[in-house]
């Protein structure tokens, strides 16, 4: 792991409406992830992590408070430039793939590089790579309703890492998966993050899960909390 800051998150806060409610997500949250980190992020339901996550993704914006990517502000980015920066910088690997069932693994791989100025020819070879990184360029032509849960993340994975983000944002990414199906995805995540020097935040319930990463924070009521502490 480097020393440099890829995420910096300053006074953050997070506020959504409801009718004449006010919800309130993060108040002041403040955290800074390092490039080539492999972060775990645990905590209860309604604790704030998947709203994490998606301020990290660029899929939500901020109520206040700063958010800095790689020392530039992107929370000030209007929807066409975070669309762009995303393409560019960041992977989404979910707990139930959100594969198209339509398309073949290959296709299903190749779709975040169809918003990019890639050629056919290198958006083929990009994707035979990263097929090949997962273990299934024998299955590129394998509809998902043809390949195992197990597999099917495997494309998930090779779909995230095909246009090179800096970062991988995983959310519950083995809770549809059996114990050894999980940890063979887990270890892919780790080969990722060691050999590859991918940064990668991931949510999860699960502790086994967490052991695999560098470290582990845990958030509660919308702020990280030491293990075992507890808001009242």
């Amino acid at each position: 792991m480097s020393d440099e800051s890829l995420f910096v998150l300053k006074n953050v806060a997070k506020r959504f409406n409801k009718g004449k409610e006010t919800i309130s997500i993060f108040d002041d949250l403040n955290m800074t992830i390092k490039k080539g980190d492999f972060l775990a992020i645990m905590g209860p339901s309604g604790s704030g992590k998947t709203t994490l996550l998606n301020l990290l993704g660029g899929v939500d914006q901020p109520t206040s408070g700063e958010i800095t990517f790689d020392n530039s502000r992107v929370d000030k980015l209007k929807e066409g430039q975070l669309a762009k920066w995303r393409a560019n910088n960041i992977g989404f690997i979910f707990q139930f793939y959100n594969l198209m069932p339509m398309l073949n693994a290959a296709r299903n791989v190749e779709l975040p590089l169809l918003l990019t100025n890639l050629s056919s020819k290198d958006r083929k070879q990009r994707v035979e790579t990263a097929l090949q990184l997962v273990g299934l360029g024998d299955r590129a032509k394998h509809m998902p309703g043809e390949m195992s849960g197990g597999q099917q993340q495997r494309v998930a994975i090779a779909r995230a890492v095909v246009s090179d983000p800096k970062l991988l944002l995983c959310d519950e990414p083995t809770g549809d998966l059996d114990r050894k199906t999980a940890d063979e995805i887990l270890e892919m995540l780790q080969l990722l993050n060691r050999e590859f020097g991918k940064t990668i935040v991931m949510v999860t319930h699960d502790p086994s899960a967490a052991k695999f990463a560098t470290h582990t924070l845990h958030l509660d009521k919308g702020q990280f909390v030491q293990e075992g502490e507890q808001h009242e």
